[in-house]
């Protein structure tokens, strides 16, 4: 699959809680706002196609949680690295290890080149059994350690960061994201992302008991989730 085909995502949808700045595809990095009206809601989370694939996505909270958000995020866009280390903390913090939601994340590399191999590794680390922790802690080394990564590094620090702070083979992890071993998965979040009119990142797709209520995009903040999904 050739991602570079989608890294400049059609603007085709609009935030339901518009005016926020986000990153947009195209390797530029540039922020702009999503705006309008999003006339899906009532939508079974089941239906909905920003939860297409869902049960395989790698995600934090109770399955059976009220509330459920569906983040699309870049490892290399700037935009979502605050986005993570502030609600995205909060979040997974508060509700989440409280058991009022679930957080689900998808890969979506659209803006620097850098995220492309960058989810091809998160990809192939999800699929090993028992490396939940692992996913979520390369996650978010990615977004710490952000501006210290390119094309050229990308895998050989995250071959290096794994050798030193996990048991995976590191090795093999990195050989599969250069081989797109995972590419299928990766696609899934593309397509997902392309369907339900994710124009930039993050977007985040929020539910409750079961139904689609809104999106938000870009510099989201705790209190905008919490006050939409009523956690």
């Amino acid at each position: 699959m050739d991602l570079s085909r989608r890294s400049a995502v059609a603007a085709v949808g609009a935030a339901g809680l518009g005016g926020l700045a986000g990153c947009i595809g195209g390797g530029s990095g540039d922020s702009g706002n999503s705006s309008g009206s999003d006339g899906d809601g009532g939508t079974p989370i089941g239906d909905h196609p920003a939860a297409a694939g869902l049960a395989e996505q790698p995600s934090l909270g109770r399955d059976d949680a009220p509330a459920t958000v569906v983040v699309f995020e870049d490892p290399s866009c700037p935009t979502c690295r605050d986005f993570e280390e502030n609600a995205g903390e909060r979040l997974r913090s508060g509700p989440v290890a409280d058991g009022d939601l679930r957080f689900v994340s998808r890969a979506y590399p659209v803006v620097y080149p850098w995220g492309k191999p960058a989810v091809q590794a998160l990809e192939a680390v999800h699929a090993r059994e028992g490396a939940e922790a692992v996913y979520w802690d390369l996650f978010a080394h990615y977004f710490a350690t952000q501006t210290e990564f390119d094309t050229d590094n990308v895998l050989d620090r995250t071959e290096s960061w794994l050798g030193s702070n996990t048991d995976l083979d590191a090795g093999a992890v990195v050989d599969d994201a250069d081989s797109k071993r995972y590419d299928g998965a990766v696609g899934t979040d593309l397509d997902a992302g392309e369907a339900a009119g994710a124009d930039r990142t993050p977007t985040l797709f929020l539910f409750r008991d079961g139904s689609y209520v809104t999106r938000a995009a870009g510099s989201v903040s705790y209190e905008t989730v919490a006050s939409a999904l009523r956690l």
